[in-house]
């Protein structure tokens, strides 16, 4: 099958027993701060509460270590739907309890800092002895707060993915040729058809929600799987549906190359790579690899390149220089390359009008304050969401449309951008 099926090494071993221990001491410590959180409610109240948290509590320990045990078989790994559908519900239960923690410790401290205080100056105390009394507030309140969590990575995993944002975004250019005035380009990037598992409703809508658009010209930048051809296989026929009346273009990103996983043979892997290959031309997309096309509108031209991927933190297989190669005549050209980064550090002061880049994902994870949106993506990425300009070179960074890791997304909905060219 091409893969090697690893056994669990001592180390992988005892760092696992150490993080379970972990998570047992979480447990127990946010068990704590919930019966003081509870410690007013009925005793039927609290038993019944106590009752689900060790059930659901052991529940998540228990497929922990079965699903490690499990992912030793290279077929189970190969299932990226199921493995990332345990990260969602390890998170579900351990965000609010990691929560409860830290609300509860902070009631601890506050209450060893009022036992000190008492015995420093014992006359403080009130005559009830309610001085001493541990306050449940900062309990109570991380109890209310670990619904935060939860509720977020519930809607992340059941309505986020779906939610489709429609960035529509003009890009303006005084070379553009007039001919392309109000060329509408839609971008889709970071697929991850991997991360669905065999469910097809979600690509089959953002496809609908694409063709609507009526394109002039699609554009995928990277990405399609998480690892292995095979998991585009279910949804070729989906993308085949794409439409644009100048064609549809790809290029491939850091997990198309399927260099994460270890292979038996480098044959197989070069397989793997062909077929995905294979599989952009089965769904109409015309793949470009370290090269260009011209299109055409009205007799003027512009040029549509695509570099395989490059980034400055990830494999380095494109080659700008290839890829520009016999282009620059053309009065305006758009480059399709996966990494953001490749931006900065080798397509500005190219000569390129329009860069398009995904990969970030806008870390999947969003919070919008006034009209800004903050992202972990950023702490990582200079160039992470959106567009950008430097002179005369512009960068769109596309939020992508699937996920992977978290089988979610939390106020960084999946993007399909519609680009509108202007001249100006």
């Amino acid at each position: 099958m091409g893969l090697i099926s690893p056994t669990m090494s001592p180390t992988a071993l005892r760092n696992f027993g150490i993080f379970l221990v972990l998570l047992v001491l979480i447990d127990l410590y946010a068990y704590k701060g919930l019966n003081t959180a509870l410690a007013n409610h009925s005793l039927t109240i609290r038993r019944i509460i106590r009752f689900l948290y060790w059930i659901v509590s052991i529940g998540i320990l228990g497929v922990l270590v079965w699903s490690m045990i499990s992912m030793q078989d290279a077929k189970v790994r190969r299932d990226h739907s199921f493995m990332f559908s345990l990260v969602a519900l390890f998170l579900l239960f351990f965000l609010p309890k990691l929560v409860m923690v830290i609300f509860h410790g902070l009631d601890d401290l506050l209450h060893v800092g009022r036992l000190g205080w008492s015995k420093l100056l014992p006359g403080s105390m009130d005559a009830s002895g309610e001085g001493i009394d541990r306050m449940r507030f900062l309990s109570q309140l991380g109890l209310i707060v670990a619904a935060i969590p939860f509720t977020g990575v519930l809607y992340g995993v059941t309505k986020g993915r779906r939610n489709f944002n429609l960035a529509r975004v003009p890009v303006r250019s005084s070379k553009l040729p007039a001919a392309f005035n109000g060329l509408r380009v839609v971008q889709i990037s970071d697929m991850h058809l991997g991360s669905y598992g065999g469910d097809l409703s979600i690509v089959r809508h953002g496809v609908e929600l694409i063709n609507a658009e009526k394109p002039d010209l699609i554009v995928f930048t990277g990405d399609l799987v998480n690892d292995y051809a095979e998991e585009a296989e279910p949804f070729v026929e989906v993308l085949r549906g794409l439409e644009a009346r100048l064609g549809k273009f790809s290029i491939l990103g850091n997990h198309d190359y399927s260099d994460y996983p270890k292979w038996e043979s480098q044959g197989a892997k070069a397989a793997n790579l062909e077929r995905l290959k294979a599989i952009h031309a089965e769904m109409g997309f015309r793949l470009l690899l370290d090269e260009h096309e011209q299109l055409e509108i009205g007799g003027e031209r512009i040029g549509l390149l695509g570099v395989q991927n490059w980034g400055h933190r990830f494999q380095q297989y494109g080659d700008l220089a290839k890829t520009i190669a016999g282009s620059e005549g053309l009065p305006y050209r758009i480059l399709l390359s996966h990494d953001p980064t490749h931006w900065t550090h080798q397509v500005q002061g190219s000569g390129i009008d329009l860069t398009l880049s995904g990969h970030t994902h806008g870390a999947q994870l969003g919070v919008k304050l006034g009209n800004t949106t903050y992202s972990p993506a950023q702490w990582v990425y200079q160039h992470w969401a959106g567009l950008y300009a430097e002179g005369d070179q512009q960068l769109y960074v596309n939020r992508g449309f699937g996920f992977i890791g978290f089988p979610g997304r939390v106020g960084m909905p999946p993007e399909i951008t519609i680009l509108e060219l202007q001249k100006v």
